[in-house]
Parts: structure tokens; C-alpha cells; sequence
């Protein structure tokens, strides 16, 4: 099916779907599926008729400049007007192209953010500390909401583990190339000869997801409480506020213990142990869709390493797409972020637009 049989079944579709509307009288279970894809369908059917609005428009000016009896001057004005719609026919031809790509439907979600010290000892930790920071200054730089849910230190400002909730608009659909293993090369400060040494920090991003959208049976579950602890082993508190969730199927263990109230301690492991079990789910079936071929944007593989962040050089490297940035500063103070984000974007809806061909 060509572009255009696509876009004419997109549209008869949509007016398909004004009529059942109409004839189910508003009301029904079957009124809300229906409004819903009408509602979904509304902005794509927008972009076909700017389209071919935009068409006609061409076709009516290469007609006049065609005719035999306009003017030179009417000519030279159409051929002007043509050059001028040629390119913004071909541009929303590729907005169109481009929305017709399968949504994913965790774009529009919230995100949970894990940030895991790698191979490096207490240099893997403290980088750890920095991409935290970075997904945290990058957050606020989006106007989103940063909740940090867990952090376990280390005695030197290093971060073993942090877990952070943030919300806003389309969180996950900016964030979710970032999960993969960040490598560092820098010299250490505790480093005396000046050698440059090699970290690792992994990081996972989670769509946030509510109860009602994954089933956890109650008995499937292991909860545990102990006393929280801080850096260097010093107890946070006396009480057993810190809670240890185990989900026994699958062996997935998620823990709390940043709150001083064990109740809210579970309400954040449950609502993480949410987040990791259903982007299991998620990648058993993009696995499952794609066995054929392995896109490397997006594959979500948590132990691919995707980013090397050289401070010798002042460069900052994304090897999925090589693309490469001098300004290793603004990447980490989150000013830059979006340069690789929107880069991998691109890349990722090329990519799909290929596979669709």
C-alpha cells in the first residue's frame, strides 16, 4: 500500500468512525472505544487535509503557469509561488510520514530513573552521583517534577544506587534512550600519578505505571523491613521504616528506605516494582516483535554501552549514532541533553519509517 491508498483509508476511516458515533446515540461501551480512535485520529486527519490542501494549491499553480494565455509577469509570480510549495508539500508529506509511525504507548508516561555505579569501585560511584545530578538539572531544566524515591551513598558523595520519579509532559519519550551503560574516562581525585582511569554507571529508565495497568497478585510478594541506613553504615533512624520487596515469580527486588515512614517506603518500592515488572513485559514483546532485526536505538539494552564521557578531551560520545560533543560541561549541567535526545529521536523514527517501507 502506497502513501496515498494510506492516508485515503486513514480518512474513510475517520469519517467511518463519525457515523458509528452518530448511530450508537452517545452512549454504550462501544461510544467510548469509537471517540476515543476518532479523538486519536484527529491531529493525523489534520495533517492529510493540510496536505492535500497544499497540493491542490501545486497543481492549480503548475496549471496556470502551463496555460498559454497567462502573462509573463503572472508566470514569473506562479513559478515563485510553486518553488515555494514544492518544499512545503515535501516537508508535511515527512510530518505525515513521520505521524504515521506506531506510537509507543509509554511516551506520554511518567519515568522512573535508576542510576547504578558499574566497574570502577568508588570512581564508578561518584560518576553514578554526576549522571543523577545531570538527569536532575536536565529535569529542571524541562519543568519537570524531580522525586528522588531512593539513594544509597557512599562514604565519599558517591551514589551506589539512586532511584528517582519524575513526571511531566511526555517524560518517558525524552528519556528512554538513555538506559544502557555510561562509561567515564577521567582522572580521579584521589588519583596521585595524574592516570587517567575508565568507570562505568548503568542507567534505566521505567515508565511509571499504575496499578490498574499490571496485575501483582499479593502472594507473589515478599516484604521485608529493616532499619534504614546512611552512608558508612550509620543508622538513619531506629525504627524499621526501609522496605525490601521481593516479586517471587521473577525474583525482581525493589527497596525504599529514603522516607522516615515505612508505609511510604512501600507505596515507592510498590509503585518501582510496578515500573520494573511491566517494562519486563515490554521488552519480552518488543524482543519478540523484532526478532528478525535489532534496531540499535531503543533496544533498550541495559548492559549496551551506549555513552563515553572523556573529560581529558572535553567530549562527550553517543555510539549508537556517533555523534559526538565538545562541551562535556553543558552535557553534564543537563544544558545539552537534548542535542543527544533529539538526535536519537530521529534516528529512531528513520528507522521505523524504514522497517514500515
Amino acid at each position: 500500500m502506497n502513501l496515498d491508498e494510506n492516508l485515503n483509508r486513514i480518512l474513510s476511516r475517520y469519517d467511518e468512525l463519525q457515523a458509528l458515533m452518530i448511530q450508537s446515540g452517545g452512549g454504550g461501551q462501544s461510544f467510548g472505544s469509537l471517540s476515543k480512535e476518532f479523538s486519536d485520529l484527529g491531529p493525523l486527519v489534520e495533517q492529510i487535509k493540510k496536505l492535500q490542501a497544499t497540493r491542490k494549491e501545486l497543481a492549480d499553480t503548475e496549471a496556470l503557469i502551463n496555460d498559454s494565455g497567462a502573462d509573463a509577469e503572472m508566470r514569473a509570480l506562479a513559478e515563485d509561488e510553486l518553488r515555494r510549495l514544492k518544499a512545503e508539500a515535501k516537508q508535511q508529506e515527512e510530518d505525515v510520514k513521520v505521524a504515521l509511525i506506531p506510537k509507543d504507548e509509554a511516551d506520554a508516561k511518567n519515568a522512573i530513573l535508576e542510576v547504578r555505579a558499574g566497574t570502577g569501585g568508588e570512581e564508578a560511584a561518584l560518576f553514578a552521583a554526576d549522571l543523577f545530578r545531570m538527569y536532575e538539572r536536565y529535569a529542571n531544566r524541562k519543568g519537570w517534577s524531580f522525586e528522588i524515591m531512593d539513594i544509597n551513598e557512599t562514604g565519599l558523595g558517591g551514589f551506589k544506587e539512586a532511584v528517582a520519579n519524575i513526571t511531566g509532559k511526555n517524560v518517558f519519550a525524552r528519556l528512554k534512550f538513555e538506559s544502557g551503560v555510561h562509561r567515564v574516562q577521567r582522572v580521579p581525585d584521589t588519583e596521585a600519578s595524574g592516570r587517567v582511569h575508565t568507570s562505568a554507571a548503568t542507567v534505566a529508565v521505567l515508565p511509571e505505571v499504575e496499578e490498574v495497568e499490571i496485575d501483582i497478585k499479593t502472594d507473589d510478594l515478599r516484604i521485608d523491613t529493616y532499619r534504614a541506613q546512611g552512608a558508612g553504615g550509620q543508622h538513619v533512624n531506629r525504627t524499621e521504616s526501609a522496605v525490601r520487596i521481593t516479586h517471587l515469580p521473577t525474583g525482581v527486588v525493589t527497596q525504599c528506605q529514603d522516607e522516615k515512614s515505612q508505609h511510604k517506603n512501600k507505596a515507592r518500592a510498590m509503585k518501582l516494582m510496578r515500573a520494573k515488572l511491566y517494562d519486563a513485559q515490554r521488552q519480552k514483546l518488543d524482543s519478540e516483535r523484532a526478532a528478525d532485526r535489532k534496531s540499535q536505538v531503543g533496544s533498550g539494552d541495559r548492559s549496551e554501552r551506549i555513552r563515553t564521557y572523556n573529560f581529558p578531551q572535553g567530549r562527550v560520545t553517543d555510539h549508537r549514532i556517533n555523534l559526538t560533543l565538545y562541551k562535556i560541561q553543558d552535557v553534564l549541567d543537563g544544558i545539552a541533553v537534548d542535542e543527544f535526545v533529539d538526535a536519537l529521536t530521529a534516528e529512531d523514527q528513520a528507522a521505523r519509517m524504514a522497517a514500515m517501507a
